[in-house]
């Protein structure tokens, strides 16, 4: 009888062992066949399923050009039309019917600046009272956009009327009281308004007045302020008027 390879002699456990390999072998194989075939099922399978999604995604989705995005998008604001829609139809009436005297408003202002806001003012948020205001007195010297102006019963209190060339503050958007921020997009807007009417009265009132033909004479201003202290009111005028 010829030996085993490597001496060893083969034993009936050994063959017994060798024909359960070579019967275990084929299964093997077949599972692992079998294996691959769902491997490669369940890849077509997610495939399959992922273009479903990407042409659901596609037919769902809409596609705007930037024509479109602009159309839809709110208009940019414009400080000219603002003043022109604003300034005259609606500040100025505002301004004349609310318009308390000076020397009232100053005796309020000294006495509990407080309540002299709560009655007679607006402000936006915290910030300072705006007034509308209306006052008479004796035109003095214009000296760097500021017309002085003494007023009867007020003392040492300085009194000065804005006519330009600058005309500064927020005065004529914050005094009437419906000119809000959340009307506006942001903050510059908001400040542009104020700058928007001030230009708006500049074209209005400033254009055709001469400080040098009123000086000396007795002139009525109504316009609105926002006085930061009861000793210097500047007054951002609607009108002024000259007596004959």
């Amino acid at each position: 009888m010829a030996s085993p390879p490597h001496g060893r002699p083969r034993t009936r456990d050994t063959r017994k062992v060798e024909e359960l390999m070579a019967t275990a072998a084929p299964a093997q194989e077949g599972r692992s066949t079998e294996n691959r075939r769902n491997w490669l099922t369940l890849g077509r399978g997610s495939t399959v399923a992922l273009l479903l999604v990407i042409i659901a995604v596609a037919l769902t989705t809409t596609y705007r050009s930037d024509s479109t995005a602009r159309a839809d998008a709110k208009p940019k604001f414009s400080p000219a039309t603002y003043a022109a829609d604003t300034y005259e139809p609606k500040v100025v009436p505002a301004i004349k019917k609310n318009a308390v005297d000076i020397v009232t408003l100053h005796k309020a202002i000294t006495t509990d600046s407080e309540a002299a806001g709560r009655r007679y003012g607006h402000r936006p948020g915290t910030g300072p009272y705006s007034y509308a205001v209306t006052l008479t007195g004796t035109a003095g010297t214009a000296q760097s956009g500021l017309l002085h102006v003494t007023v009867p019963d007020l003392g040492k209190t300085r009194v000065s009327v804005q006519i330009g060339p600058a005309v500064n503050g927020t005065a004529l958007r914050d005094a009437p009281g419906f000119i809000a921020f959340g009307q506006f997009t942001n903050q510059v807007d908001y400040a542009d308004a104020a700058t928007a009417l001030n230009t708006a009265m500049k074209a209005d009132v400033l254009k055709s007045f001469s400080a040098t033909a009123v000086k000396g004479k007795t002139i009525t201003v109504i316009g609105a302020m926002t006085p930061l202290t009861a000793d210097v009111l500047t007054v951002t005028p609607v009108s002024i008027e000259a007596a004959s």
